[in-house]
C-alpha cells in the first residue's frame, strides 16, 4: 500500500512492564530504528493485559491519520495472551480464522507437542500475513501492511522491526536537526519560539542545576536543512548579542 506521512505509534502490552518486573526495551529500539529511516515516532503506549484496553487503544490509534503500528507481546498461546483476538475485534470486525500457513509452520516445528495449546496461535483476524520469526519459527502477523503484531520477546521482535523498515514501509525524509544548551532561562526565546516557521520542529528543555542555576537546552529541526539552520542561528544570535554562555551539543 502506499504511505502518506506515516505516524508511527508503539503498543507495549504487558502487566509485567508495568509493575517493573520486566524493563522495556522497545521503546528506545523502535525510536532509533526509525529515526534512521527518516521517521519518528508521535506515540507510543504501555497498557497492561487487559482485552477492553487493547481494543481500545488499537481503536484509537486506528483512527489517526496514516497510522503505522507496532505492537508487541500478547500473541503466545496462554490464556493472558489477548492480542489476536483484540486485533480482530478492533481492526476486522471481530472476525478470525485458522491460518493455514501459520498452523502447518507451528506443527512442522514442534511436531506433537503443537497440541492442544501452541496450535492456537494460527488463530489470527482474517486477512493476516504472517511475519517470520527468526528466533523460534512461531509466526507474528500483520494487517493491511500497517498494523505489526509482534512478541514481547525483543530478540524476536526487533529483528521484524527492521525487516518491516527495510522491505515494507519506504523511508522517509531526512530531517536536519540542530541543538545548543545555554546557560539561562527558557523565557529568554520566547519571541523567537512564537516566530518559529510551521516547517521547523522545535524544542525548549529547562533544567535546574544544583550551583549553576537554569540552563535550557534548544533543539530546532526541519526537512529543509537551510530553514533549520536559519531558525537555529536566531537562538545563536540572541546568545552573543546578551554574551550569555552556551554549548553546541551532537545532531540527534
Amino acid at each position: 500500500m502506499k504511505y502518506k506521512t506515516p505516524q508511527f505509534f508503539t503498543l507495549i502490552i504487558g502487566t509485567e512492564i508495568l509493575n517493573r518486573r520486566r524493563e522495556d526495551a522497545h521503546f528506545d529500539f523502535v525510536t532509533k530504528a526509525l529515526a534512521e529511516h527518516g521517521h519518528k515516532l508521535t506515540g507510543s503506549f504501555i497498557i497492561e493485559d487487559d482485552p477492553a484496553l487493547i481494543i481500545n487503544t488499537l481503536r484509537f490509534i486506528a483512527s489517526q491519520p496514516n497510522p503505522v503500528l507496532f505492537s508487541f507481546g500478547g500473541i503466545g498461546s496462554t490464556p493472558d495472551d489477548h492480542t489476536r483476538k483484540c486485533a480482530a475485534i478492533a481492526l476486522k470486525n471481530g472476525q478470525m480464522e485458522v491460518h493455514q500457513e501459520a498452523r502447518k509452520i507451528i506443527e512442522e516445528t514442534l511436531g506433537e507437542r503443537a497440541y492442544p495449546h501452541p496450535v492456537k496461535m494460527a488463530e489470527l483476524p482474517k486477512g493476516a500475513k504472517l511475519l517470520e520469526n527468526p528466533v523460534n519459527n512461531m509466526p507474528a502477523f500483520s494487517l493491511d501492511d500497517r498494523y505489526f503484531f509482534m512478541p514481547g520477546f525483543p530478540e524476536m521482535s526487533h529483528p521484524m522491526v527492521e525487516y518491516i523498515l527495510d522491505t515494507i514501509i519506504p523511508d522517509g525524509t531526512k530531517n536536519y536537526r540542530y541543538t545548543l544548551t545555554a546557560d539561562c532561562r527558557e523565557n529568554e526565546f520566547i519571541d523567537i519560539m512564537e516566530q518559529m516557521p510551521k516547517e521547523v520542529e522545535f524544542s525548549s528543555l529547562p533544567k535546574l542545576n544544583k550551583g549553576k542555576g537554569w540552563q535550557v537546552t534548544i533543539s530546532v529541526a526541519s526537512q529543509d536543512e537551510i530553514m533549520a539552520k536559519e531558525a537555529f542561528n536566531r537562538y545563536i544570535t540572541l546568545l552573543e548579542e546578551k554574551k550569555i554562555p552556551y554549548r553546541l551539543e551532537d545532531e540527534r
